[in-house]
């Protein structure tokens, strides 16, 4: 009979590391506070040029996306109309994921130490799972 993944390594390190690596990434995951500082004023991206430094806002990202909406208004086969309007938007987006803040709450060195003990020895065991054993 077959294990896990059609090996040899045992259905039971499979569903043992399995709830281990679901419950300690969890844990881990839940511990994270993800925040943002994006609105209209937000500086998304920064240049220097003629001896000054300008900042693009997330409000001036839009100034080329209404320009790119007309002209796709206009015209449908606009390749200018839709450059402006897929860069705008490529352009918040990868503002917006650059402007997110990740931090981690406080805890103690226990719970820490359970949570990291549950996510990669849980992801042992499933991997160990997936690996032939010779049984002679």
């Amino acid at each position: 009979m077959k294990g896990a993944g059609g090996t040899s390594g045992g259905t039971d390190y499979f569903f043992i590391g399995l709830i281990m690596m679901c419950g300690g990434f969890y844990m881990l995951l839940s511990s994270i506070s993800v925040t943002s500082n994006f609105g209209l004023g937000a500086h998304l991206y920064g240049f220097s040029a003629f001896g000054g430094r300008y900042n693009l806002t997330s409000g001036t990202i839009l100034i080329p996306f209404m320009f790119g909406i007309g002209l796709v208004f206009y015209d449908g086969k606009s390749k200018i109309g839709w450059l402006l309007t897929m860069g705008s938007i490529v352009a918040l987006v990868f503002g917006v994921i650059s402007s997110i803040r990740f931090s981690f709450r406080a805890m103690s060195a226990f719970d820490l130490m359970t949570i990291l003990v549950l996510a990669v020895g849980g992801l042992g065991l499933f991997l160990r799972s997936l690996r032939s054993i010779d049984r002679t």
